[in-house]
Formats: structure tokens, sequence, C-alpha cells
């Protein structure tokens, strides 16, 4: 049995956590089962947004009518958007191979474990003191045989005329959002009458009133049976009795752990009721000297997370700095048409937290920039405490909301008051000013509503 100081599963955001231990003269071991990189860079946020970057472009160049400018196009090269994405995720492995010395060992294959901290892989039995197990997360399972998921629809081989897409979340509307503006004939199916259900009520309407101006989206509509026929395409048996027929056929309907993967049963590594890795606020699982980074621990699903809490471990197990990590804030957003950029509560989520709390919600009208976008829906709305002037949620709806909200969150992290957005100098006519007139709201909001409470 071979013995290393670091053993990581999952070669995602893990293998910084490698390189840096490696660097550090530390012997590891790295195991993937898949390519180097992990999801993000090679079937994740990185391709699917270099996707979006092309549907982005095509929607401005459609909607040019607005600013006087008659345009047409001629011609979208889909072959070469392919070419190009997939020339990027072909990268990604030279890339993350770079980052290793000579003392980390990659192991291609899957992990097992045979007891605490001991792992099969292959052949070999390896052990460490130190165990850190980062195995993302893999889409549901497809409900029809031959479909595509997230994962699998990458590196892209095949250009549809025609694409179904299952599902209403962030996944599902980024890539209808995507093969709808390349004139793939895209239809979207939602089992209930709401998209990203996760956001916001408010956003969420506008969102949903925006979206469906491009993408014909079925509401309501489950599928009853869904088979590929000998010529490759899929007809699609709706519960309401209607068909369809699609040449491409894509579930995104949510991700599950990897956990069933590694044989935990052989150890003291409990999972939730969700079949995640329990971990504690220092990333320990039940096994001391075992920690668990990212997805893996189905507590907060995004890369950004997952990169934040290997930096912090790495700092626990190589800097002696042993402190918990607990994240105030957990930002997002979602990269469609229109973008739509988070933090925080909801005003539903405040609502069902019994929580005493205002509402300012405020459109972007008052910018010069984004007045020349010539776009009506954008908004800004702050959940906030009225007696300590926190903000407690914010969520953005409109061009680069994923960019301003970076504003807010310095805010947030540094000294939680919606006053400060307010009294800081912008930039003039810069699109981020839009939050200026947010905040003189917001603060309006709550001088009202302590007023009102003195009566």
């Amino acid at each position: 049995m071979k013995t290393f100081d670091l053993i990581i599963i999952g070669a995602g955001r893990g293998s910084y956590l490698a390189a840096k231990a490696a660097n550090l003269g530390k012997k590891v071991a790295i195991i993937e089962k898949s390519k180097l990189g992990g999801t993000c860079p090679n079937r994740g946020c990185v391709p699917s947004k270099l996707l979006i970057g092309y549907a982005n472009k095509i929607r401005e160049i459609k909607s040019s009518k607005k600013h006087y400018i008659k345009s047409f196009i001629d011609d979208i090269d889909i072959e070469k958007i392919f070419a190009d994405t997939n020339d990027y995720i072909n990268s990604v492995e030279d890339f993350y191979e770079k980052i290793f010395n000579e003392n980390v060992t990659v192991y291609r294959g899957e992990a097992s474990f045979v007891e605490n901290k001991v792992i099969k892989i292959n052949k070999d039995k390896i052990t460490a003191e130190n165990i850190v197990i980062s195995t993302g997360s893999r889409p549901a399972e497809p409900l029809t045989e031959g479909s595509w998921t997230s994962d699998n629809i990458f590196p892209l081989k095949q250009i549809p005329k025609s694409i179904t897409i299952v599902g209403a979340g962030f996944i599902a509307c980024e890539l209808a959002n995507f093969f709808d503006s390349i004139e793939v004939k895209t239809i979207q199916l939602v089992r209930g009458d709401t998209l990203l259900e996760n956001e916001d009520k408010d956003i969420q309407e506008i969102f949903k009133e925006q979206y469906t101006k491009n993408v014909d989206v079925r509401f309501n509509t489950s599928i009853k049976e869904a088979t590929k026929q000998t010529n490759n395409h899929f007809k699609i048996e709706l519960e309401d009795g209607n068909f369809i027929q699609t040449e491409a056929l894509l579930y995104a309907i949510g991700r599950v752990s990897n956990a069933d993967t590694l044989n935990l049963e052989n150890t003291d590594i409990k999972l939730n009721e969700k079949g995640f890795i329990k971990r504690d606020e220092f990333f320990q699982t039940d096994v001391k000297g075992v920690y668990v980074v990212g997805d893996a621990s189905g507590e907060n699903m995004l890369q950004h997370a997952a990169a934040y809490e290997v930096n912090h471990l790495s700092k626990i197990l190589f800097e002696d700095k042993i402190k918990p990590l607990k994240f105030k804030y957990m930002p997002h957003a979602v990269f469609s048409d229109p973008e739509v950029a988070s933090v925080g509560l909801t005003e539903q989520k405040a609502k069902n937290l019994n929580l005493n709390y205002v509402v300012s919600t405020t459109n972007w009208k008052a910018s010069a920039k984004a007045k020349a976008l010539k776009i009506e829906y954008p908004q800004t709305k702050f959940i906030l405490n009225p007696y300590t002037y926190e903000i407690l949620g914010c969520h953005l709806i409109g061009f680069e909301s994923a960019t301003i909200i970076h504003q807010v969150l310095a805010v947030m992290h540094i000294d939680n008051d919606i006053r400060h957005l307010k009294n800081m100098l912008y930039i003039h006519p810069a699109l981020s000013e839009v939050l200026l007139p947010a905040a003189v709201n917001a603060i309006k909001v709550i001088k009202e509503y302590k007023k009102s409470q003195e009566t």
C-alpha cells in the first residue's frame, strides 16, 4: 500500500489544493475518473458561458431596430461556434497537468473507500493522513435513453435542428436561450408555471415575461413518455396527449450527489438525507482527517463557493489557521436573457422567517447608460432591516447584473449598511450608478416605515 501526505478525490477545484501542497513539498495523490479540471471548465460554467457570449451578441443584433438600426443576420456559423467552444474544452486537461509538479501522482479511475483512510484506485491501495473529497455532483439521471444532460452535451458533437429542454432552473434557461438564439428550434418544458423558482418572486415574474418573448416555454407540461426513434429523433408524448418531435432532448432537472460512487459504507463517514456528505464547520467529516469541499457537501453548489472553500481548507491544513468558515452571504447569477443576480434573502424567504423587513424596488431609468440600452424592465430590489439599515437581500435583473451586484457585495461584507451605497461617489453616468437611486429610495422607504411605527 502506498502512503501519501494528502489524497484528493476529484480534480476540479481540488487540483489547486494538490498543486499548493506539492509546492510545499507534500507527497500528493489526486484521483480523477473523468478530466482534470472537473465539471466547471470541461462541461459546466465555462463552456456554457462561452455559448452565452454568442447568444448575447445575436440577441443584440436582432434587437438593433430599437436603436433605429436596420440589420439582419446573413449567417450563423454554428459549426465554428461549436468548434471554438470545443477547442477551449480540449485545452483544459493540458492546463491542469502543468500546475502539478513532481510531487503529485495523478490516478485515473474511480476511487473506492476500503476503510476510513484506505482508498482503492484501480489495482492500487493508497492511504494518507489527510484525505479531501471533492467529487462534486452530477446531473439527475435523464429519463430517456440517448438524451443529453449538462454533462454529456459537452464537448459539443451534434448540431441539432431542433431541441427540447426539460427543466425550469438556471441550466435549462441558459442553454435554451443559447439554442434559441442560434436559430435551433427550441422548446422548453416546465412542469409548473414558474421559471427560476429560487429567485425572488418579483424577479421571477419579470424574467418569465421577458424570457418567453424569445424562448418557446410550455408551462404546466410533463412528459408521459419519450422514445428515441430509428431516425435518431425523439418522439415525446406529453401528459396532455400532445406530441413533440425533436432531434435532441436535454434534461436539466437538478443535480445529485456523487457520494454513492465512493463505497462510504466501508467507513464512518455519514451522509445527509439527500445523500451528500456531512461535515463540520472546518470541512471535516465524521472521520478525523477526511474533509469534504464543494458540491460534495451539497451546501453551496456553486463554483465560486468551492474555490473559496478549497482556499480556506488549504489554510487549515498548511498554514495552521484553524478557523471555521461560515459564508456570510452567497451570491449567484443566471446568465440568460435577461441576466439575473442575487444575494441574501428573497422576499418570500424573509416572510417565511417572520422577519421585520421593508422592500425597496427601483427601476434603472435614472441612469443614462441604462437608458441607452432602450429596455424598460431592469430593476433593483432590496430587502432591508428597517432598524439597522442592513441589506438582507439584493436582487437585480438587467444587463450586466452579475457585475453590478459586486458593489453591493462589497458593502455587505465590509459594513452592511445601505447608507454606504447612497454616500459613496459614483462615476457618472456609469451603469453601476443604478445603485444610487436604488439606495436613496431604500433609505426613504426605511424612514417612512419608522415614521409609520411612531404614529
